[in-house]
């Protein structure tokens, strides 16, 4: 298991360093000058000039990009250029933000899901198992800002229920609470489809199995054939695929975020994006990136305790 963990984490690496080149590329290539936007339009040539010399713009890109994991190795993320303010404080008030909206999400709709996929593989062809695939369909194929929109609408607007703007404390209170569960009803709700239907996959090929059928012949309840044989040894895909959509749900938490003007990473990822703060969209691209590696080599390492052979390969 030991020796399963290590290589996952050497192949992180070069991942991490491709990480790191893209989006540096990628804010090159942006038509903005940094330099412009930290002395403002009305500066002078001269003092361009010197702000470029002073943010090391003027170098080649192969010493700017040197330069950079330099910075990095050492800790810095650098000083945004609208605020004039440590990268790495901005993402360290709003990582909590988005771990809380990603756990309130998840809390709810990966237990959902799982049951969903259970109930429609138990009962295959039935109007249940319809209503569950029906369900998984549209929760794959709505938008998130779209159900974010309906549930302001609706829930927050109209009826008046629930807070639908911003965050109103830690989430262990209850204003926090209110205030994370629209955010969190529309980055989980596409999240259930995508697991429901797994599930309901992965319980349908055991569910055919030799053991799960000695199962039976001893006697067992269907409760516990069901529990016990069937879907524990279908969680092996399944959690693979949570996993993959952890990943994929940082970059709905970046759209979630905006909808409902919550103080997260995502959030923080948009507006240095559109203001041209090269540090802060970069900084932003680091976590982000970061947080999918680390969840899917959790997921390596979880799939190697779920599946011995994994580990023997």
């Amino acid at each position: 298991m030991l020796r399963h963990a290590v290589q996952r984490l050497m192949l992180a690496v070069p991942v991490m360093f491709g990480v790191l080149l893209v989006g540096f590329l990628l804010m090159q290539v942006v038509p903005t000058d940094p330099a412009i936007v930290r002395a403002g339009p009305n500066a002078s040539a001269e003092v361009i000039a010197q702000i470029r010399t002073d943010l090391g713009l003027d170098e080649p890109l192969y010493v700017q990009f040197a330069l950079y994991l330099w910075r990095l190795a050492q800790g810095d993320l650098g000083v945004s250029i609208i605020n004039n303010v440590p990268v790495s404080g901005e993402l360290a008030s709003t990582i909590g933000p988005t771990l809380e909206l990603m756990v309130a999400s998840l809390i709810w709709s990966i237990p959902l899901g799982i049951a969903m996929g259970t109930v429609g593989a138990y009962l295959r062809g039935s109007l249940i198992d319809r209503i569950v695939m029906a369900f998984s369909v549209a929760g794959v194929s709505v938008p998130v800002f779209f159900l974010g929109l309906v549930l302001i609408w609706f829930v927050g607007f109209q009826w008046q229920w629930l807070p639908f703007t911003g965050r109103e404390g830690p989430i262990w209170t209850w204003q926090g609470l209110r205030a994370v569960i629209l955010p969190a009803i529309t980055l989980g709700g596409v999240f259930v489809g995508p697991v429901a239907r797994m599930t309901r996959t992965a319980v349908l090929d055991v569910l055919g199995a030799d053991h799960v059928r000695t199962a039976r012949a001893k006697g067992l309840s269907e409760r516990l054939v069901v529990t016990r044989h069937a879907l524990r040894n279908a969680m092996v895909p399944v959690v693979t695929l949570i996993g993959l959509q952890i990943g994929f749900l940082l970059g709905g938490a970046v759209v979630t975020e905006t909808v409902f003007s919550w103080p997260g990473v995502g959030r923080l990822a948009v507006g240095a994006i559109l203001s041209s703060d090269f540090p802060m969209a970069q900084g932003t691209i680091i976590v982000l990136s970061m947080g999918f590696i680390l969840v899917n080599l959790t997921v390596d390492l979880l799939y190697g305790v779920l599946d011995p052979r994994v580990r023997a390969s």
